[in-house]
């Protein structure tokens, strides 16, 4: 793994780690910084630069060189002396042309540093990087079997398929002898295309299945993703998969879930996903900031295009904090139509009531909060 990777990698890792703090505690808070005209020039010019020579489309990042330049000109910039607040405003003068919620300027009040020659990681390195997806579990948040025997999976990020495939054999190896699965991707942020490839493998058969394929503006190249001829352990075959979605579903995870969507494999509940098809990579600006900046884009096999500024829509659209009871409600209902045994068809019936009946007092619930803060509550 060449250096470059090995540190997009682990800021990926870190990413994952943030990502379950935010959905617990909200941003974390760093100390803001003033800044100076020749700040804002230099990261304004790289910035620029950068878009040019990397951006996976070259006319927009032309459009945008043209918007940010002529807010400069107007001397737009000149009154910003809050670090936090240029990065915010030079996102979302960049977002407003290119419509990529990928594309983002990040400021740190920690020094960021200046990126020397390329070489391997170092053993401690490595480790380091080990560690951490290891700390997070390589994404894997839970795993369980939930009442009429449906597998659950509660998935936080899709980290490195090298290091993580013996956590993922282990899930499958548990999830195998349920009848069917339930892929959680509400607080999932992203990560791998190699680990939404080995995931998709045990999803399907022997024979290779396209699931998606990445241009990359450099060296004019497109990257093919097929399902693998051989996984680690037991496949868990054509079993009925539902995936659940929030908007906070974003990335590779809107990958996975518009993969299986156009190969029909899977059934989507619960709300639009955030709409994020560019990968890219980190790239530092000045002192105190840097920019993500996608530097390729995703092409689906089948329908020729990706999902980027939409999000990818659910089969079952219903508010996040409902999906996972709509998808259960739905497995177990498939479960009672089929079974034969009068005393399992009850059980699983007792089951459908007791979660309806919780799914109903959400609702409601919901419902009461919406009408406390209408105009009657006001």
């Amino acid at each position: 793994m060449s250096r470059f990777k090995f540190l997009f990698a682990l800021a990926l890792s870190l990413t994952f780690t943030v990502s379950a703090a935010l959905a617990q505690q909200g941003p974390p808070e760093q100390p803001d910084k003033v800044i100076d005209a020749a700040v804002r020039k230099e990261t304004i010019d790289t910035l620029l630069k950068r878009l040019n020579e990397a951006y996976v489309f070259p006319e927009t990042a032309a459009k945008m060189e043209q918007a940010v330049r002529a807010r400069q000109s107007r001397g737009e910039y000149e009154a910003i002396t809050s670090a936090r607040q240029f990065a915010e405003t030079l996102t979302t003068h960049l977002q407003e042309v290119s419509r990529d919620k990928h594309l983002r300027v990040r400021y740190s009040f920690q020094p960021i540093p200046v990126r020397g020659e390329r070489r391997e990681p170092t053993a401690e390195e490595k480790e380091q990087y080990r560690s951490e997806l290891k700390r997070m579990n390589f994404g894997f948040e839970r795993v369980e079997r939930l009442p009429g025997n449906i597998g659950y999976l509660d998935l936080r990020g899709f980290s490195s398929a090298e290091l993580g495939g013996e956590t993922v054999a282990a899930a499958f190896a548990f999830l195998n002898n349920t009848d069917s699965l339930i892929i959680d991707l509400r607080k999932n942020g992203g990560g791998s295309p190699e680990m939404v490839q080995l995931i998709s493998s045990y999803l399907f058969g022997e024979t290779p299945v396209h699931l998606n394929s990445l241009y990359w503006r450099e060296g004019n190249r497109t990257q093919e993703f097929w399902t693998l001829k051989s996984v680690p352990g037991t496949r868990y075959g054509s079993k009925e998969v539902y995936l659940l979605t929030s908007n906070n579903t974003f990335s590779a995870a809107e990958e996975f879930s518009y993969n299986l969507k156009n190969l029909k494999r899977a059934t989507i509940v619960g709300e639009t996903t955030g709409g994020g098809a560019h990968p890219g990579g980190g790239n530092r600006l000045s002192e105190h900031f840097g920019v993500f900046i996608p530097t390729g884009r995703a092409i689906n096999p089948i329908s020729k295009t990706n999902w980027e500024g939409t999000g990818v829509e659910p089969d079952v659209k219903v508010p996040a904090d409902q999906a996972l009871h709509v998808a259960q409600l739905a497995l177990l209902k498939q479960t009672s139509e089929k079974t034969k045994d009068e005393m399992l068809k009850g059980a699983i019936n007792r089951r459908i009531a007791a979660l309806q009946k919780e799914l109903n007092d959400l609702q409601a619930k919901i419902s009461q909060a919406g009408n406390k803060t209408g105009p009657a509550g006001k």
